[in-house]
């Protein structure tokens, strides 16, 4: 926005003066980053529950006078923006400024944070606690306000509806010591262990977000319920089953509580020592052939989000080499590349409800790092890594890998360490013989890591001499990246801002001839996407036309 067009808002926010969504403060340069975030939690979710587009936090008006006065806070541009990563790092789930608004006013600085309104069914907590407005005054976020934000999806949320019959008396007590125990370490040390240990359990369950009003949810059913309570989810089964296909074949049904029996079928797993021979060595490393903290990553997840009104199982199917997870409903936000990159922050579930109790009791986090620490797992451990199919558009199959596919590719995983996880993804679509997109091909060639033609492409078997490489290929790709960026940084610094096309312009006679006009464009696009998550420029453009400039 342009000083013309952030006056008059200001004027009008002045007009109004504090409501439940507007807050105004003097804000010395030391205000503290805590208060904001708590303001940040209240407004947002108060512009929730009116329905307003934004909340707004302003710096440099006295409160008593309702006059501008000026604010000092954060004068230096890089440090004012460096605010919304902090925002970002204690909102849960993550969230932060929309716009940072800067007006020169004639009686001084003034600073228009714009926060968003929470999603729809989730409120927005600051470092664990729910803030609200009363009037003019940061209030905690009473319960029957975090009800009506968390009603917004009880329409289309099967694990947020009351069961009527069911009563604490149908739940598990051990599930509930153990739900207890991750609450505890969730919130250690901002609530005492034994202050958790004093309440009683219909306290518990509602501060675990588990019961609604003091009714026992399908959430808390599906969690902590006792093994005779499955007729109160009927018709849904409410199990999880474990088959293992092969030479020998046995089966297991699962049921409930979940929190529990998910651990009871990672344990039946025949989880044995496999034995990597490291290049140019003569002892072999053992490794289990599944990581324990994946295979229970991927039950939680199949839990978490599977569509619950189909009332189907989750099914983990055990062979010789793998472990396949299969659970009913699309992949409901993304495609999974994106948070194998840790690109990518859900924005919506199938299941909220679900979600957030799992994320209370400990057995998640609702920030989408499951899929990435799965990935890092298996890069760590010199494996081929979790494989996604959505091909059948009524579930998702997750596959785990528990053996080499390609020794080469093992092997250069425990020569380079240092390959950007990118690359990593794209050598472990060479060796499985998936499509690898033309950019990440030309990428891998320059750095000699695969060899042949397509369609039989392979990983370069050649590992002796990749330490000697080294230091070349992470230069090569560093300063290739790095130069670019800093064209852009330059051309920014000298005209203001730029449109797209200007960019591709600018950047269009460096790019690798390799890539054709499809992928340079893809290259460009990558490459503001990084400069923007990085704070380093913005659009104040539309999304259609976009117009970049430096934060």
């Amino acid at each position: 926005m342009t000083p013309a067009e952030i006056t008059p808002l200001l004027d009008r926010l002045l007009a109004g003066w504090e409501n439940e969504v507007v807050e105004f403060k003097e804000a010395g340069d030391g205000y503290s980053t805590d208060k904001i975030g708590e303001y940040f939690s209240a407004l947002s979710n108060e512009a929730n529950l009116r329905g307003a587009d934004a909340g707004w936090l302003v710096f440099g008006v006295k409160n008593s006078t309702r006059k501008v006065v000026g604010t000092p806070y954060r004068p230096e541009p890089d440090r004012l923006q460096s605010l919304k990563m902090q925002i970002a790092e204690n909102a849960e789930p993550s969230a932060t400024f929309s716009e940072i608004l800067e007006l020169a006013h004639p009686d001084g600085r003034v600073l228009l944070l714009k926060v968003p309104p929470a999603p729809r069914g989730i409120p927005i907590a600051w470092k664990g606690h729910y803030y609200a407005r009363s009037g003019e005054s940061l209030d905690s976020l009473h319960l029957s306000k975090l009800d009506e934000i968390r009603a917004q999806t009880l329409a289309t949320d099967w694990t947020a509806v009351v069961v009527p019959s069911a009563t604490i008396e149908h739940l598990d007590p051990a599930a509930i010591a153990r739900a207890r125990q991750g609450f505890t370490e969730r919130y250690s040390p901002r609530i005492r262990a034994e202050d958790v240990a004093a309440w009683d359990d219909a306290t518990f369950l509602a501060r675990a977000r588990l019961t609604r009003d003091g009714g026992i949810t399908r959430a808390a059913l599906l969690l902590l319920g006792a093994d005779t309570s499955t007729h109160l989810l009927s018709p849904h089964p409410a199990q999880l089953t474990w088959k293992l296909v092969g030479q020998e074949s046995a089966y297991r049904h699962f049921r409930l509580p979940f929190l529990l029996s998910a651990t009871e079928l990672a344990g039946q797993i025949r989880n044995v020592q496999i034995r990597l021979l490291p290049p140019n060595e003569l002892i072999y490393r053992e490794i289990s052939k599944y990581d324990e903290r994946s295979i229970l990553e991927a039950l939680y997840n199949c839990i978490a989000h599977q569509d619950y009104t189909k009332d189907s199982r989750v099914i983990v199917t055990e062979y010789v080499d793998q472990l396949v997870f299969v659970s009913v409903g699309e992949f409901f936000d993304g495609e999974p590349v994106d948070y194998a990159l840790d690109e990518r922050t859900p924005r919506k579930y199938r299941n909220p409800f679900l979600v957030e109790a799992m994320t209370e009791v400990n057995l998640i986090d609702h920030m989408g790092y499951g899929i990435h620490r799965m990935v890092q797992d298996q890069v760590r451990r010199f494996l081929p890594l979790p494989d996604y199919d959505l091909s059948d558009p009524g579930e998702v199959k997750l596959t785990i890998s528990g053996a080499v596919i390609d020794e080469a590719y093992s092997r250069l995983l425990m020569v380079r360490t240092d390959l950007p996880l990118e690359d990593v993804l794209a050598l472990d679509r060479v060796q499985k013989r998936l499509p690898v997109t033309d950019e990440a091909v030309a990428r891998l060639r320059k750095a000699k890591l695969v060899e042949g033609r397509r369609p039989h492409m392979h990983v370069s078997a050649t590992v002796a001499a990749m330490t000697e490489r080294k230091a070349d290929y992470i230069r090569t790709r560093a300063q290739d990246d790095a130069h670019f960026a800093q064209l852009i940084i330059d051309y920014l610094n000298q005209y203001g801002g730029a449109s797209r096309k200007e960019i591709d312009a600018l950047l269009g006679k460096y790019l690798p001839d390799v890539l054709d006009a499809t992928q340079q464009r893809s290259k460009v696009t990558n490459l503001l996407s990084k400069m923007r998550r990085d704070g380093r420029i913005h659009n104040v453009g539309t999304q259609q036309k976009p117009r970049w400039e430096l934060v």
